[in-house]
């Protein structure tokens, strides 16, 4: 068994990721955490009457046999969460996005430190990592490239990790380039998006959205395009449920999840 406690179960992921433990045999729900709730046992919330789990809303009051940490709460907490739990042998699972370059630096250093094995994922969906990873191909023949994700519209970091996760993939095989016009204007600030070593990044917002990206690529005479789309939140739970079932064998923290695949 894998005792697992899940920070963030008030939200839709949290939750989601919380049932998911619940529902697989080899995993024991033994602690949730929520900053913003007041809740002592998870069967408080309606949504999980019957469990008899118990229920966090400060770090310091945490006591559990938790061997792994799924984080899906903001980027404002999640730092600090993640050195909460490497600091306590606590292996993290990360979900949320939103960390600088030195926070992620940080938290592998202090893993490798703690000998404590642990995963951020800008995201957990399959389709995601596999558009990653052929997007990253691709742009070995295309270096000019724009990528648009979309996501729903309480989401509150643009553009998304796993954009910028795109993006960062298709730096390591793509020269920094000027695209466009190099006399071109924007009559609105903002317009070409996010640039990124000389790649556009742009962010929708929108009702009715679950989690999208898009990578164009353009060609003399050609196009290609690469899309990925999440309909629904259950798809990420493939991905989790992989890193928590494997993340204790590592002494180390990775990024990306194609790491565990």
């Amino acid at each position: 068994m894998v005792n697992v406690i899940v920070a963030g179960y008030k939200g839709r992921m949290g939750s989601t990721a919380a049932q998911m433990v619940i529902d697989t045999p080899d995993f024991n729900l033994v602690g949730v955490y929520d900053a913003r709730s007041q809740d002592k046992n998870l069967n408080e919330d309606d949504r999980f009457k019957g469990q008899d789990v118990p229920a966090f809303h400060s770090l310091d009051a945490i006591d559990t046999n938790a061997t792994v940490w799924i984080d899906f709460t903001v980027p404002t907490a999640v730092y600090e969460n993640a050195t909460f739990a490497l600091n306590h042998g606590i292996s993290p699972v990360i979900g949320t996005t939103g960390m600088t370059d030195e926070q992620v630096s940080n938290l592998q250093a202090l893993a490798k430190e703690k000998k404590v094995g642990g995963l951020i994922a800008p995201n957990f969906g399959i389709s995601a990592v596999l558009l990653m990873q052929f997007a990253q191909q691709a742009a070995k023949y295309f270096p000019d490239v724009e990528i648009i994700e979309m996501h729903h519209d309480d989401k509150i970091d643009s553009p998304s990790g796993t954009a910028i996760s795109t993006a960062k993939k298709i730096a390591e095989v793509r020269k920094p380039k000027l695209q466009g016009n190099p006399k071109a204007t924007e009559t609105l600030p903002g317009a070409r998006g996010a640039d990124y070593e000389g790649m556009r990044i742009h962010a929708v917002r929108l009702p009715g959205l679950v989690a999208h990206e898009e990578v164009m690529f353009g060609g003399p005479g050609e196009g290609l395009t690469i899309r990925q789309d999440s309909f629904d939140r259950i798809s990420f739970m493939t991905g989790v449920k992989v890193a928590v079932e494997k993340v204790n064998q590592y002494h180390e923290l990775f990024v990306g999840l194609e790491h565990l695949l």
